[in-house]
């Protein structure tokens, strides 16, 4: 999982490039249908194995939260601020513990509140160093509904998987999430001009397809089906973190010290929750 949220990282950095020239919902079915089919190659032969009505019906459920999480947070966008959207989309570290009790019945404990509260301190900082202050817009709402479908992901996640297979599982939640990106697309965005791209807008969308999709998410989906749903998500908020340090390295950026302050907290909320 931390090794997927570095590949997110500098997501951030490569998609700057390409929402410019591409729209939200053309650039969430392209990444995932072509990530989908490019897994689905490489694990043919399990797919033929192990591929069944269980793991189409799982699959499609993953898929559908999967687009529904990185279509809304991308329409946020549209309409509120970077840190903004950095610290709301944090709130499934908050979420997920409380949906996790609604649905499995089972209380989250006093040392994973606190870890959680402790991560979204940072995640405050982080969000906030240096930047104005905060105000809600219809994109900030917006991108707090990305949160919530972010936390049923992760959940059911962890709910499907055991007894089934990973892989086949990611495959058909790429390929379900990349058609309805694709056919929202042809609905309600016009169509790109994929022949006016040019090479570092064709080299950003390979990158999110092979890495930040298919490789990242992979790599998630087999950290969430080993990992309790709290402390997952409190690894994956080091997003943020590797968001910012790929900014200072490629972009230049100078964060502040209460950026530093943030990571600081990160850390600690997730060695707390550890122990």
């Amino acid at each position: 999982m931390i090794l997927a949220t570095a590949i997110w990282g500098l997501g951030t950095v490569v998609i700057k490039s390409t929402v410019d020239e591409v729209s939200p919902a053309w650039i969430v079915g392209f990444r995932f249908l072509v990530a989908g089919i490019i897994l689905g190659a490489v694990m043919i032969t399990k797919m033929f194995q192990r591929l069944d009505v269980a793991h189409l019906k799982g699959g499609a459920v993953l898929g559908l939260l999967l687009f529904l999480s990185y279509e809304t947070n991308t329409l946020g966008l549209s309409d509120t601020t970077a840190s903004n959207s950095a610290f709301l989309t944090t709130f499934y570290v908050v979420i997920i513990p409380f949906l996790n009790w609604v649905i499995t019945r089972v209380a989250p404990t006093k040392f994973t509140i606190i870890a959680a509260l402790l991560c979204m301190l940072g995640l405050g900082f982080v969000a906030y160093g240096g930047s104005e202050g905060f105000s809600l817009r219809f994109g900030d709402l917006v991108t707090l509904l990305s949160a919530f479908f972010l936390s049923l992901h992760v959940i059911m996640t962890a709910r499907i998987s055991p007894g089934r297979s990973v892989t086949v599982l990611t495959v058909v939640q790429f390929l379900v999430a990349g058609l309805l990106g694709i056919a929202f697309g042809l609905a309600t965005e016009p169509l790109p001009d994929f022949a006016s791209f040019g090479a570092d807008t064709w080299i950003s969308l390979i990158y999110l397809a092979v890495f930040a999709s298919c490789i990242a998410l992979l790599l998630q989906n087999l950290g969430v089906a080993h990992t309790e749903p709290a402390q997952a998500s409190l690894f994956l908020s080091l997003e943020s973190v590797f968001g910012v340090l790929f900014a200072v390295l490629i972009l230049s950026e100078m964060p502040s010290v209460v950026t530093y302050i943030g990571f600081a907290f990160i850390f600690g909320g997730i060695i707390f929750s550890e122990y």
